[in-house]
């Protein structure tokens, strides 16, 4: 089994009561929206890949204010001919605010538009499930930086 680790770092930017969020292929079509930001590059800083991924899927120049916390995930995927992938996942999570640039869609890359949406209306969206878990630390502000999932303990 190969075994694979992505780090990858996410912003949270919320101005007057919206969210922005990129838009993104899913999976056997249609789109799903994502939080605006992506996987670092080798010897890259995670703040770094934060502004870098912004401003390539929304034309936002950003200023991350403060680390809300870090999700992992693990999971299995199959692939061809039996074998598998053993996939770890580290995600930060930025809070940041636009500090320039100009709204705009991304051209050739992992998503095709960005766009602020109503606070109250980004659970009726099709997104990922990375959307609520990055809200949830926005709005909880853990003080260790984590959000416990469905069925596990602290410190589990």
């Amino acid at each position: 089994m190969r075994k694979k680790l992505r780090v990858a770092a996410y912003a949270i930017c919320v101005r007057d009561g919206q969210l922005l969020l990129a838009r993104s292929p899913a999976p056997g079509g249609g789109f799903e929206w994502v939080l605006p930001g992506g996987g670092m590059e080798h010897g890259e800083d995670p703040y770094d890949t934060v502004v870098r991924e912004v401003e390539e899927e929304t034309g936002y120049v950003v200023e991350p204010a403060g680390l809300l916390g870090i999700d992992s995930s693990h999971r299995t995927f199959p692939r061809r001919f039996g074998r598998s992938v053993d996939h770890h996942g580290v995600r930060l999570v930025y809070e940041a605010r636009i500090v320039g640039g100009d709204l705009r869609y991304e051209a050739n890359g992992s998503t095709d538009m960005a766009a602020w949406h109503p606070m109250d209306e980004v659970a009726e969206l099709t997104r990922v499930s990375m959307v609520d878990k990055g809200l949830s630390l926005w709005r909880e502000r853990p003080a260790a930086g984590r959000i416990h999932r469905a069925g596990k303990q602290p410190g589990k």
